[in-house]
């Protein structure tokens, strides 16, 4: 055979060789360069997800996790058997809102229905969530609550703050409502959240079942709960400033003009310091009342339930404890 046909093949098969010598570095770099990739990759997923799951864990238990009764009330009521005569409340007590130590105490642990002192709750959250002079286009929802109502009427526009003085001076039920809907979107998600921060501020005697008050089935505290969410509440400057005003007239969108609301809370005008909070009643839960007043620099709070004389009630247990101011 001719070297002339042996030679052209011992070429043709050096050729791919020589092209592989070449190219094995390229290859080699992107060999590697998938493999770290991979494990970067890999490696990244598996940090991240405890990571996530860790954090995720971390904000439920934030949620739910309830606060300890020292955190709020705290301590044997100081004034047992002080008390000058007797209170037509079956439940009620009597705090210290700067030490939230207990001072006198009656059935405090007590479930009872506590009407539109429930409102305290709604105004927590709500001004939490709902710019205090934002634009608000009332829902319809809101409209069709029970009684009592201000009038709202669906699709006007009314800033917040108006909102907020009706709900705590006035106590409008669609008021409550359109806060609710304002703050999560709907009443039924906004209850899910008044009830998620009862159990994270150790309300263990509290559920509710409406923003405002109105339903009593299954809408209950306690005279402890509620003087413990009051002491927390008050924390908040703008809700002090709200429970203490008396009356107060504000601009309203033509036909209104012009709207005047009066502090339900009569013991305003009645007893000397007091600045809040809070009156309710409906026929199962009677006459309710969370009431604080300051003098000298202390400020007491007061819950007196289904009481036929709160005011009367609510001025002996403040008296109490001002009488014995360092006790």
């Amino acid at each position: 055979m001719s070297l002339d046909v042996l030679v052209p093949a011992a070429w043709r098969r050096r050729r791919p060789r020589y092209r592989l010598r070449r190219l094995a570095p390229l290859v080699a770099v992107v060999l590697a360069a998938l493999v770290a990739g991979a494990v970067f990759g890999a490696r990244r997923a598996v940090d991240a997800q405890p990571r996530h799951t860790t954090m995720s864990l971390r904000a439920v238990v934030k949620t739910v996790r309830p606060a300890t009764s020292r955190q709020l009330l705290h301590g044997r009521p100081r004034l047992a058997g002080r008390l000058r005569g007797r209170l037509d409340a079956p439940a009620a007590i009597l705090v210290d809102a700067r030490t939230g130590r207990v001072l006198w105490a009656k059935r405090a642990h007590e479930r009872r229905p506590i009407a539109s002192t429930t409102k305290i709750m709604t105004a927590l959250l709500a001004l939490r969530e709902v710019p205090w002079k934002s634009t608000i286009v009332v829902d319809k929802r809101a409209t069709e609550v029970p009684l009592v109502k201000e009038g709202l009427r669906a699709g006007e526009r009314v800033r917040a703050w108006k909102l907020f003085y009706s709900l705590l001076l006035f106590s409008g039920n669609d008021d409550a409502a359109q806060l609710a809907i304002s703050a999560a979107g709907s009443i039924h998600a906004f209850l899910g959240q008044m009830n998620a921060e009862a159990v994270r501020l150790g309300l263990r005697d509290t559920h509710f079942r409406s923003p405002s008050g109105v339903i009593d089935a299954g809408n209950y505290s306690s005279a402890w709960d509620l003087a413990a969410l009051t002491r927390y509440t008050l924390r908040n400057p703008v809700f002090r400033r709200i429970v203490r005003t008396k009356r107060i007239e504000v601009g309203w969108a033509p036909p209104t003009h012009a709207k005047v609301y009066v502090n339900n809370n009569w013991l305003l005008r009645e007893y000397r310091g007091a600045n809040g909070v809070k009156t309710g009643y409906t026929h199962e839960a009677g006459w309710c009342l969370v009431a604080s007043a300051t003098r000298r620099g202390r400020t007491l709070v007061a819950v007196v339930l289904d009481s036929a004389n709160m005011y009367s009630d609510a001025k002996a247990l403040l008296a109490l404890g001002f009488r014995h101011a360092r006790s």
